[in-house]
């Protein structure tokens, strides 16, 4: 069973008498461990179709089901659980909390990810050793955001969306800010998380290049997707 099915899914905006848009019609789904590229220009719907996946808003119309779990059934809290259990974050800016260490914001993603959690667990050491050292920053654990590089606390991230070991990791535009080295290494480690941990990934970008990492690549257009098609599965520069 797909763990993504999007289901004639449409959002719209509305401002007063006015209805945009954002969101038409869009059907596809995602089987487990795969690794899947979103793409197109500014205004196409990626981020709208990014957080309606991610549980952070509603779609208008249709569905959007995890694991076979209409999100649109669910109450607020039902939705709050199920993205903590299953749905690990990338966001381009980071948002890493700027008063703990690197440590400390991988620390906190793990302690939310168990409030309410039937079972409680404990940090897993051995995967955030794993983790920092595919991603380089065993040494910057106990530095705060405003002392790493904008390729360093983009990986913390990373490592913060992945130590709670979530099914889906959704992440958008996670190579925005960075450099070449910088954006290899991220992309190069979310082909990693989808291979060796087999976790989900879906990844919004505008870059074509980046997108060829992924197993396939749809194209949005006007609220639409417009194409869908095979990415290499290579790791940049492999």
């Amino acid at each position: 069973m797909p763990i993504i099915t999007a289901q004639n899914l449409g959002k719209t905006y509305r401002s007063g008498k006015l209805q945009v848009p954002a969101l038409r019609n869009v059907n596809f789904s995602v089987e487990p461990g795969e690794f899947v590229a979103i793409v197109g220009p500014s205004g196409s719907g990626k981020s709208t179709l990014f957080y309606i996946l991610g549980g952070l808003t509603a779609a208008t119309t249709g569905s959007v089901l995890i694991d076979g779990v209409d999100f649109a059934k669910l109450s607020d809290a039902e939705r709050t659980k199920m993205r903590r259990a299953k749905i690990g974050f990338v966001f381009q800016r980071f948002n890493l909390l700027p008063t703990l260490s690197a440590m400390g914001n991988i620390e906190i993603a793990h302690d939310i990810a168990n409030l309410g959690a039937a079972t409680k667990t404990t940090l897993d050491l051995s995967l955030l050793d794993h983790l920092a050292g595919l991603l380089g920053i065993q040494g910057r654990l106990d530095h705060r955001p405003n002392e790493l590089s904008g390729g360093e606390q983009q990986r913390v991230a990373i490592a913060r969306a992945l130590i709670t070991r979530p099914s889906i990791v959704l992440a958008d535009e996670p190579t925005g800010n960075l450099d070449t080295k910088n954006s290899d290494a991220v992309l190069n480690m979310l082909r990693t998380s989808s291979r060796e941990l087999n976790q989900t990934v879906l990844m919004i970008t505008h870059n074509p290049e980046a997108a060829q990492v992924a197993d396939r690549i749809l194209t949005m257009r006007d609220g639409e997707i417009t194409n869908i098609e095979k990415g290499s599965g290579v790791p940049v520069h492999a």
